[in-house]
């Protein structure tokens, strides 16, 4: 029940007070974004940590001037791979094989069949792969903050391709894809903050077949 308990009290914070958030819950956080679940256990995507105020002035000024960003403790960009190539590929096998203390050899027949697989994609295909699999830890973030009473905002409000130049992505083989202030909310200045949480009712929302 807990966990639902969470989700009722969690909300797309409109408006933050500013107060930082313990160093020791945003590890909370972000270790939770690790252990996320991946397609592949490839985890195509990785997650920079914004606290400098400047920077966050620039993404907010590219981000339709939206106030959480500056107002936040943290900023949490989530960027996807451009492409999976063989080299990524091949690189995460050899790790989790090296801390499974297992030959190469074990996972070459399912390693071989992923590589056929993507590298028959384009890169567009592959990185659209990989940003879906973003969205995933990007839920299970949302979750963890939850957890820890930290409030949260999901953002695809911004211009990706100016993020990505702010951050310098297209160096680290990156492309932005949501954007995740955390931080507490303004209780006098979210309009949101009081309103009643309202959901598709689960009769209209599942179907059981």
């Amino acid at each position: 029940m807990q966990v639902l308990e969470n989700l009722n009290w969690r909300y797309a914070t409109k408006s933050m007070n500013g107060t930082p958030v313990p160093q020791e819950k945003v590890d909370y956080i972000l270790e939770a974004v690790r252990l996320s679940a991946s397609s592949s256990g490839l985890q195509p995507y990785e997650i920079l940590v914004i606290t400098d105020q400047e920077v966050k002035e620039k993404i907010k000024s590219i981000a339709w001037n939206q106030s959480q960003i500056t107002d936040a403790s943290h900023v949490l960009v989530f960027a996807a791979w451009d492409n999976y190539t063989e080299e990524r590929i091949n690189s995460v096998f050899k790790y989790n094989n090296e801390q499974r203390n297992l030959p190469d050899s074990v996972t070459d027949e399912y390693r071989t069949n992923l590589l056929a697989s993507y590298t028959a994609k384009t890169a567009e295909e592959n990185f659209n792969h990989a940003a879906k699999q973003a969205y995933i830890a990007l839920g299970t973030a949302l979750i963890a903050a939850a957890e820890q009473e930290v409030d949260s905002t999901p953002m695809e409000g911004f211009d990706p391709a100016a993020l990505d130049e702010i951050l310098d992505l297209k160096s680290k083989g990156l492309r932005s894809v949501i954007v995740l202030p955390l931080g507490y909310r303004n209780e006098e200045g979210d309009w949101l903050v009081n309103m009643k949480k309202v959901r598709t009712p689960k009769e209209k929302f599942v179907t059981v077949v």
